[in-house]
């Protein structure tokens, strides 16, 4: 198959010391991580508050290279795209319900110079993304497998019925998933489809991070060859 989608480990930095973001971000990079996962709260899409673009330009600046990925978990995804883009982002990953125009937002994020991500809570229509990566307009689905915005919680295994219908619709498609991946976990992600895997606790709070990653970046790429 053509531009076969290559499994990629994205580490959650909510989950490590942010006292030490950029020392535990290149730690975590060091262990053969693909990429990172910057989860933006504003505390209203989500309860929680985090951080925004001034935390992510100063990571940028010592992290030229590394593929920052944004989960805008916030009201209001249009107000934030060109910040955002000022920081050094690459990928843009709103939520599809914070937004009445997800057409023209994936326009101005594509605009921006960053690629469109288009998450979806576990209550909500896989579908409803379809007529937007018809449009080539999205370059990766998130299919969230816990309610964003609070941790602790248990991986939604019967989520994996929206990544099966993406991949099978969409070979080509980056399909990440994000909430309770980890060892115990990463089989059902992977015979699902997904190729992006957000793991939080699971690797950063792991003593041996590498191990981790490079067992569940093994399983998925075996069965995304298959």
């Amino acid at each position: 198959m053509a531009n076969k989608p290559k499994c990629k480990i994205g580490p959650s930095i909510l989950n490590a010391d942010l006292a030490c973001l950029y020392e535990e971000s290149q730690r975590l990079m060091d262990a053969g991580a693909d990429y990172l996962h910057l989860d933006v709260m504003d505390g209203h899409f989500v309860p929680n508050l985090t951080f925004g673009a001034p935390v992510v330009k100063c990571l940028r600046n010592k992290m030229a290279d590394v593929f920052f990925d944004m989960h805008m978990m916030v009201a209001k995804p249009e107000q934030w795209v060109a910040d955002i883009a000022d920081a050094g982002a690459d990928q843009y990953t709103f939520h599809i319900e914070a937004t009445e125009s997800p057409g023209a937002l994936c326009r101005q994020i594509r605009e921006a110079g960053m690629k469109v991500g288009v998450g979806v809570k576990p209550n909500t229509d896989i579908n409803v993304v379809v007529e937007w990566i018809d449009q080539d307009l999205v370059d990766m689905v998130l299919v969230m497998t816990v309610e964003p915005g609070f941790g602790g919680q248990s991986f939604m295994q019967d989520m994996m019925s929206k990544v099966s219908h993406i991949r099978s619709k969409y070979p080509t498609m980056d399909i990440e998933v994000d909430g309770g991946v980890g060892p115990k976990t990463i089989e059902h992600v992977a015979k699902a489809g997904a190729n992006m895997i957000v793991s939080g606790t699971a690797v950063v709070k792991n003593p041996e991070p590498a191990k981790v990653i490079a067992s569940m970046k093994e399983i998925v790429t075996k069965e995304l060859d298959a």
